[in-house]
């Protein structure tokens, strides 16, 4: 039988073992994404992630693992529960601390139940449960799990659900003409506006990877990646040594698309590659010019799928602005374990009533979508 245990940096866990448990597809769960983050200062205990890997071993072999991390609030989650907590505070009841699987910082779907087998995967469900019960927490909660995934949980894991844009090459687009070519004629011809401004203000672009990013590169996207936040009056977690970590120990997933006008490099974004897709992450800029965020997180990163032959391209949470670029509405979901049965029931119905609400709306995106009716996704 495997033993459950707990480890409180991922760096007692060997990277080979980690990923022989995934197809290293999704980079985000990657050993080197998620001990980077620890390695390099990003998790700190005072924004409330503690780390708290959950791993099942026989003997000395992994059988199965999930990243987990003890959390005292929602900081960097993306799957907002304030109002649970709030519901055990007017109850008198600790909500914090609860235990969290998730990829800090990072709202992107993929794998989360690491198993080698169905068997092991439903084990690995078990022992968080264990974990919940034995240290008096509230709760745990799987963030951004993939619907193949669904399955292994049990009706005690509540469903939420949620809405991102996604662009999907589902007609074989061969390059940017052809993709435009599915829109209708007013949605086409603002896209072509818009990068047509771009290049009158003298802005071009260069695609670096991570092997070919330069400690200025690598400077100038960490600074429009401070700036950003510092203009939404956010505390930024990532340090530049990750950034230099992932040019190092991702160099063909990481994709920087760098903006430069008159000599200089004026904005900037984020990307990181995996198996078949492209997730745009991070942006900033120097400079503001019509249309330069669109080219920059949007225009360019469809360009590299499509000579790149990757097949989706995931930018970022929220933004209905994206329906209108070719990005269309996608569910993604969380499960969520209850330890307080009173709150566990009353959850159930407050889950099901939102996950109504989220589809009916996703269905009224679906029915704005920019493409012509015989090319729509």
């Amino acid at each position: 039988m495997a033993a459950a245990r707990l480890h409180r940096a991922l760096s007692e866990i060997p990277a080979a073992a980690w990923d022989g448990l995934h197809d290293g597809r999704n980079p985000f769960i990657t050993h080197a994404f998620l001990h980077g983050l620890e390695a390099t200062g990003c998790l700190r205990p005072d924004w409330g992630w503690r780390p708290c890997h959950l791993g099942l071993w026989e003997g000395d072999v992994l059988v199965a693992a999930a990243p987990g991390y003890l959390k005292d609030n929602t900081h960097g989650e993306f799957v907002f529960d304030h109002a649970w907590a709030e519901a055990y505070a007017r109850h008198g009841l600790p909500y914090y601390p609860k235990w969290l699987c998730a990829v800090p910082y990072t709202p992107v779907t993929g794998p989360r139940l690491l198993a080698r087998d169905p068997k092991a995967r439903a084990a690995l469900l078990a022992a968080m449960q264990a974990l919940v019960a034995q240290s008096g927490l509230s709760s745990a909660h799987v963030n951004f799990h993939r619907h193949a995934e669904d399955p292994a949980f049990g009706e005690d894991w509540l469903l939420r659900e949620d809405t991102q844009f996604h662009w999907t090459n589902s007609r074989g687009w061969q390059d940017f003409e052809a993709f435009l070519a599915a829109f209708d004629h007013k949605h086409r011809k603002n896209i072509r506006q818009e990068r047509r401004k771009v290049i009158e203000a003298g802005i071009t672009f260069r695609i670096v990877h991570g092997d070919d990013a330069g400690e200025d590169d690598l400077a100038a996207m960490h600074g429009f990646y401070l700036q950003t936040f510092a203009d939404y009056g956010n505390a930024p977690a990532l340090t530049l040594e990750f950034f230099r970590h992932l040019a190092r120990a991702m160099p063909r997933q990481l994709v920087l698309v760098l903006a430069e006008r008159a000599g200089r490099t004026i904005a900037g974004a984020l990307c990181l590659r995996g198996g078949d897709t492209l997730y745009g992450r991070y942006w900033g800029a120097t400079e503001l010019h019509p249309g330069l965020h669109f080219e920059t997180c949007y225009y360019q990163g469809i360009d590299y799928c499509l000579r790149e032959g990757l097949t989706r391209f995931e930018p970022g949470a929220q933004g209905r602005h994206k329906l209108a670029r070719g990005f269309l509405p996608e569910a993604v979901r969380s499960r969520h374990w209850i330890a307080e049965p009173r709150f566990a029931a009353a959850l159930r119905d407050w889950c099901a009533q939102e996950a109504a609400e989220v589809r009916r709306h996703r269905r009224a995106l679906l029915a704005h979508s920019p493409f012509r009716a015989e090319d729509a996704a």
